[in-house]
Protein backbone atom coordinates (compact mmCIF):
# COMPACT_ATOMS: atom_id res chain seq x y z
CA UNK A 1 0.00 0.00 0.00
CA UNK A 2 1.49 3.60 -0.70
CA UNK A 3 1.59 6.14 1.74
CA UNK A 4 -1.36 8.30 0.62
CA UNK A 5 -3.73 5.12 1.00
CA UNK A 6 -2.66 4.10 4.15
CA UNK A 7 -3.17 8.16 5.55
CA UNK A 8 -6.55 7.55 3.88
CA UNK A 9 -7.57 4.18 5.29
CA UNK A 10 -6.26 5.65 9.03
CA UNK A 11 -10.01 6.65 9.84
CA UNK A 12 -11.16 3.40 9.42
CA UNK A 13 -8.19 1.55 10.86
CA UNK A 14 -10.37 0.68 14.54
CA UNK A 15 -12.83 -0.96 12.36
CA UNK A 16 -10.58 -3.01 10.29
CA UNK A 17 -8.97 -3.93 13.54
CA UNK A 18 -12.48 -4.67 15.37
CA UNK A 19 -13.58 -7.03 11.91
CA UNK A 20 -10.41 -9.02 12.02
CA UNK A 21 -11.00 -9.46 15.87
CA UNK A 22 -14.72 -10.63 15.11
CA UNK A 23 -13.20 -13.00 12.63
CA UNK A 24 -10.52 -14.62 14.34
CA UNK A 25 -13.08 -15.21 17.18
CA UNK A 26 -15.39 -16.53 14.55
CA UNK A 27 -13.59 -19.10 13.12
CA UNK A 28 -12.03 -19.98 16.84
CA UNK A 29 -15.62 -20.96 17.41
CA UNK A 30 -16.40 -22.55 15.02
CA UNK A 31 -13.47 -24.76 15.20
CA UNK A 32 -14.47 -25.60 18.89
CA UNK A 33 -17.71 -26.36 18.13
CA UNK A 34 -16.95 -29.18 15.91
CA UNK A 35 -13.94 -30.04 18.10
CA UNK A 36 -15.83 -33.88 19.23
CA UNK A 37 -14.34 -33.44 22.81
CA UNK A 38 -16.71 -30.34 22.74
CA UNK A 39 -19.64 -32.41 21.38
CA UNK A 40 -19.79 -34.71 23.67
CA UNK A 41 -18.99 -32.64 26.52
CA UNK A 42 -21.99 -30.80 25.15
CA UNK A 43 -23.74 -33.80 25.23
CA UNK A 44 -22.96 -35.28 28.58
CA UNK A 45 -23.99 -31.76 29.69
CA UNK A 46 -27.30 -31.95 27.43
CA UNK A 47 -27.91 -35.78 29.24
CA UNK A 48 -27.47 -33.70 32.75
CA UNK A 49 -30.17 -31.16 32.00
CA UNK A 50 -33.11 -33.94 30.88
CA UNK A 51 -32.24 -36.20 34.11
CA UNK A 52 -32.70 -32.81 36.09
CA UNK A 53 -35.69 -31.56 33.97
CA UNK A 54 -34.30 -28.35 33.07
CA UNK A 55 -35.20 -29.31 29.60
CA UNK A 56 -37.97 -31.38 28.20
CA UNK A 57 -37.29 -34.68 25.54
CA UNK A 58 -38.33 -32.45 22.49
CA UNK A 59 -35.77 -30.24 23.59
CA UNK A 60 -33.29 -32.88 23.96
CA UNK A 61 -33.86 -34.53 20.53
CA UNK A 62 -33.63 -31.22 19.20
CA UNK A 63 -30.09 -30.51 19.88
CA UNK A 64 -29.21 -34.20 20.45
CA UNK A 65 -29.47 -33.94 16.53
CA UNK A 66 -28.34 -30.40 16.01
CA UNK A 67 -24.98 -32.04 17.86
CA UNK A 68 -24.99 -35.26 16.42
CA UNK A 69 -24.86 -33.87 12.87
CA UNK A 70 -21.48 -31.88 13.88
CA UNK A 71 -19.51 -34.91 15.09
CA UNK A 72 -20.55 -36.66 10.97
CA UNK A 73 -19.89 -33.29 9.17
CA UNK A 74 -16.12 -33.90 8.17
CA UNK A 75 -14.13 -30.65 9.17
CA UNK A 76 -10.40 -29.87 7.53
CA UNK A 77 -8.11 -28.44 10.24
CA UNK A 78 -4.86 -27.29 8.79
CA UNK A 79 -5.53 -28.55 5.15
CA UNK A 80 -5.26 -32.07 6.24
CA UNK A 81 -8.81 -34.34 6.11
CA UNK A 82 -10.10 -35.85 9.76
CA UNK A 83 -7.55 -38.86 11.22
CA UNK A 84 -4.44 -37.43 9.30
CA UNK A 85 -5.60 -39.58 6.28
CA UNK A 86 -4.06 -38.78 2.43
CA UNK A 87 -6.37 -36.58 -0.01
Amino acid sequence: MGLLTEILLLPVAPLRGTLWVAEQLRREAERQACDPRWVQARLAALNRDLDEGIIDEAAFEAEEERLLARLGSPVHHGGLPPHGGAR
